[in-house]
């Protein structure tokens, strides 16, 4: 079952999954799957309308991830695309390559054997083109994105995307140690 986004002005959907649709062909085990909830987003797009998409989120965080959409909205931070990954065939760099804001992959970190935070619908990817993951040689991905703060729909130090998401607990791929990972919002769960 998806949750509703807030009613308001009538948005373009960009995705209007049912949760089978939005899970089928994932691997992930039964209580993963049962642990998430599939939302329903609003955001302003790149058009300058008001869009609405789909994200699988865990169920503890669905409404804080809500309220964080809620927030990017009445910023007017443009947010290209909200789709579950199963409409990109489960590939994380076909979604990102098309700049696809996304959630739940039920997936390994890159180059690891050590789950990811998506794998649990723990962590949320925006505007992944915009905002790449670029590592300390320079490297980007997805392969041929470039980070530039300041620009329409890129997350930045001390902006009101990452201030937002840092006050409720939210970890940003950005202050990683290793690489920067721009796009990339994790959440542990509390005890």
């Amino acid at each position: 079952m998806s949750a509703r986004a807030d009613s308001g002005p009538r948005a373009v959907i960009d995705s209007g999954l049912s949760f089978a649709q939005a899970v089928a062909g994932s691997p992930a085990p039964a209580d993963v799957l049962a642990s998430l909830r599939l939302i329903d987003v609003r955001y302003l797009g790149f058009d300058g309308l008001a869009r609405q998409g789909q994200l699988l989120i865990h169920r503890r965080i669905a409404d804080e991830v809500s309220e964080i959409f809620r927030v990017l909205m009445d910023l007017r931070f443009p947010v290209a695309k909200a789709r579950p990954i199963v409409l990109y065939g489960w590939s994380d760099d076909a979604s990102m390559k098309d700049n696809n804001s996304t959630a739940f992959h039920y997936r390994c970190v890159a180059g690891t054997s050590r789950l990811s935070h998506h794998a649990l619908g723990l962590a949320v990817d925006i505007n992944p083109f915009l905002n790449p993951l670029v590592h300390p040689d320079g490297r980007t991905v997805p392969e041929g994105a470039a980070y530039h703060s300041g620009e329409p729909g890129v997350i930045a130090e001390g902006g009101p995307v990452l201030s937002e998401f840092l006050r409720r607990g939210w970890r940003w791929g950005g202050h990683f140690d290793a690489y920067r990972d721009h796009h990339h919002f994790e959440k542990p769960l509390p005890e």
